[in-house]
Formats: C-alpha cells, sequence, structure tokens
C-alpha cells in the first residue's frame, strides 16, 4: 500500500527534476508517467503504482497546487474514460502502445459509441465490422463525438454479428481517426462551438490487433467505459467552493454584497442553498470515490452524474440571475470555432448556463440514470423490454 509520505517523495522528485514552470507540458507529463504518477491506482509499469483512487485525488492536488500541467484538461476523453478502458481490456502491446502519448496529450482521443438512431439505446447501433482476414471493414456514422476533429484515435463500438441480439454480437475497436474512409464533420452547439461532430465510417480498414477486447465483448467494454464516463463527468472532487459555485459566490459579491432589503435577503438564502447542495455532492464523491477501482466502476457514478447535471444547470441559472439584465448579454455573433478542449465549468457564466443544458444529456441522460439507480441501486423492477430475446436484425428499425 503506498503512503502520502512515499507520493510526496515521488512528486518532489518530479518537480525538483522537471520545474513545471520551465519544462513543456508533453515532457512534464511524460516523466509523471513513468514514476506512475499518471493513475496512481493503474496498475505498476501502466503509468500507476497499484494505489487507491483517494490516492490519485491527493497527487492531482499536490500537482496542481505546485503548477503541474493538467492530463485530464489536454485529452479529457481519453484520460478519464478510454484509459480505464485499455487497462481493463486491453492487451499488454495496447498498454504499452496507446497508455503514454494519451496521458502526455501528444495523442487525444475521442469515443465513438452513440448514432443517430442509438443514443440512449446505445445497443440498438447499427455501425458494421466486416472480418476481412487480418483486418475488419467498419462502415457506418457516429454522433455526438466530443473533440474527435482533434483526435488520433477513438474508442468505437460496433456490431459484428446482427444474428444474435442487441447486446450481443458487438464489438470494441481502437480506431485510427486519420484512416482513409474516416470523415470527421462539426456539430455547431447553441454557444457557436463545435465541440462535438458526427462522424462517418465509409469502409474503414482496422487491424485486428486494434480490436479492444474478445470478438462479441463489445458490451462488456462499452459499459466499462460507459461507468467511467459518468465517474469522470460527476465524480470528480474539486476543493470546497471551487467550480460554478465559487463563481456564484464571486458574482453575489460584485452585484449584491452589502445589501440588506428583503430581495436581497431572498437571493442570499438561495445562495446558500445552493452552496449546501454543491458541497452535500463534493463531500458524497469524496467517500464514493475510496470504493473505487481501476477497471469498472459501480453504479455511484451514474448517482453523482445525474446529481452533477442537475446542480450545474441550477447553479449556472442562479449565477445568471445573480447578474441581473447583464446575464443576458450573451454576445449575439456565435463565433463559429472549434475548441482543442472541452469546456464544462468557469469562463463566462452566460455561456456556461448555455453549455450546460447539454449536461443532462452527455455521458448518459438523466431518465437514463435514473433508471439505472432504480434497478442497480434500489432494486426496483426494470423497464419493459420488447426486444430483449430478439435478434437485431429483426429488432424494427425506425
Amino acid at each position: 500500500m503506498t503512503t502520502e509520505v512515499e507520493l510526496d517523495q515521488l512528486i518532489d522528485e518530479l518537480v525538483d527534476q522537471f520545474s513545471p514552470s520551465s519544462t513543456d507540458p508533453v515532457t512534464f507529463l511524460g516523466a509523471q508517467f513513468d514514476r506512475g504518477l499518471a493513475w496512481v491506482h493503474f496498475p505498476l509499469g501502466q503509468g500507476g503504482l497499484g494505489a487507491s483512487p483517494s490516492d490519485q485525488l491527493y497527487v492531482l492536488r499536490r500537482l496542481s497546487k505546485l503548477g503541474a500541467p493538467s492530463a485530464m484538461g489536454r485529452n479529457v476523453i481519453g484520460y478519464g474514460m478510454c484509459a480505464p478502458t485499455i487497462v481493463a481490456h486491453g492487451t499488454d502491446e495496447q498498454k504499452e502502445r496507446f497508455l503514454r502519448p494519451l496521458f502526455t496529450g501528444e495523442e487525444i482521443w475521442c469515443q465513438l459509441f452513440s448514432e443517430p438512431g442509438a443514443g440512449s439505446d446505445v445497443a440498438s447501433l447499427a455501425t458494421r465490422a466486416e472480418r476481412d482476414g487480418d483486418e475488419w471493414i467498419l462502415s457506418g456514422q457516429k454522433v455526438w463525438t466530443t473533440l474527435a476533429h482533434v483526435a488520433a484515435y477513438g474508442l468505437l463500438i460496433a456490431r459484428t454479428n446482427p444474428d444474435l441480439v442487441k447486446h450481443k454480437g458487438i464489438t470494441a475497436f481502437l480506431v485510427d481517426m486519420h484512416a482513409p474512409g474516416v470523415d470527421v464533420r462539426p456539430l455547431y452547439q447553441a454557444t457557436g462551438e463545435a465541440e462535438f461532430n458526427e462522424c462517418f465510417f465509409n469502409e474503414v480498414r482496422v487491424p485486428d490487433s486494434r480490436r479492444l477486447g474478445a470478438v462479441g465483448e463489445g458490451w462488456n467494454v462499452s459499459i466499462t467505459t460507459l461507468m467511467n464516463e459518468r465517474v469522470s463527468i460527476g465524480g470528480t472532487v474539486p476543493a470546497r467552493g471551487w467550480g460554478l459555485i465559487g463563481e456564484a459566490m464571486k458574482i453575489y459579491q460584485q452585484h449584491w454584497s452589502g445589501r440588506s432589503d428583503a430581495y436581497a435577503l431572498s437571493v442570499r438564502s438561495e445562495l446558500m442553498k445552493s452552496w449546501v447542495r454543491n458541497e452535500v455532492a463534493r463531500l458524497t464523491n469524496w467517500r464514493a470515490s475510496d470504493l473505487r477501482k481501476a477497471g469498472t466502476p459501480g453504479p455511484e457514478g451514474s448517482v453523482a452524474k445525474l446529481a452533477f447535471a442537475e446542480e450545474n444547470q441550477r447553479t449556472s441559472e442562479l449565477c445568471v440571475n445573480l447578474m441581473g439584465a447583464e446575464g443576458m448579454l450573451y454576445g449575439s455573433k456565435y463565433p463559429q470555432v472549434r475548441p482543442v478542449e472541452s469546456a464544462m465549468t468557469g469562463g463566462d457564466m452566460r455561456k456556461a448556463f448555455i453549455r450546460m443544458r447539454a449536461n443532462s444529456i452527455e455521458g448518459g441522460t438523466s431518465e437514463v440514470m435514473r433508471n439505472i439507480i432504480g434497478e442497480r441501486v434500489l432494486g426496483l423492477p426494470g423497464e419493459p423490454r420488447n426486444d430483449k430475446d430478439v435478434p437485431w436484425k429483426d429488432v424494427p428499425k425506425s
């Protein structure tokens, strides 16, 4: 078991040899990975030390205070979703090939699950992969793919046997996003940014060595990814007063501090209620983080993700309300840009208010989260599923 003293020694050696202020991020993050400080709860030699997820939080906070670059900020999908899935299901060669450049940000990753006809019900996907010797021929369309326009690789699931029921006959692949036949097109959001994309695959050839997990085991691979996605979105443990609630406090000080009329008191009451809800979510995630292991987290990720989405929307709305008429002044000339990082919080609160509308959709809708909590946490009867035992090819398509 790794102690904080041992972690401190490794961190001190890292920053002494590679000063965060004078070392380029790729070099620093590579040295961090080589010391097992990338994901300390991963196995030795894979960017980790075999420690616990709570140790990971400790390392992240210490390095943040020392001004170290953030691997998650550079590669949010790869860091929080693809890397744990590769560790859980990948071959030794795949781990050796992909984990280090993923962590350093030299290779950005995206996740290719959702399709125009397979969103909340991802298992109904229609993208096909057909075996051709030592390769697979991939054809289909994916949608709402975050940062696909800057990604080097994508974690994709495709149907490899349409004769089986929809949750079977799915296989996962690690796809080169610059391979012939891959076409990435922007989807502009209400903020004016194209953080999301639609991706077309026209007979893209993927080596069998880039298959992740066994043939037909893609649903298990996807569950690992989705659970880690929900933990990544909703299960992080920020410092007290950080994030949107910290922005709300700043705006209150700017616009309302010193006022004692009845309306100002009601505004302060709403702010305090929001503070309590955010703090309860933060402490709950802290406790839950001790229960997580490398691989597939439990359903607590769905609880955290649901709370994160709904509280982000409430808090960003509170921020805009605290700004008064100024809160309506988001620019009318929407910038048609394609960002290189995913911005979840912070910055212009008017923009954040618009962006947070997506929180209850991305990473699984809030309705899906409630179904998971009801069935897997509370033990309630499952939703009726008329196509559960029907081969995918025989399921009616819309």
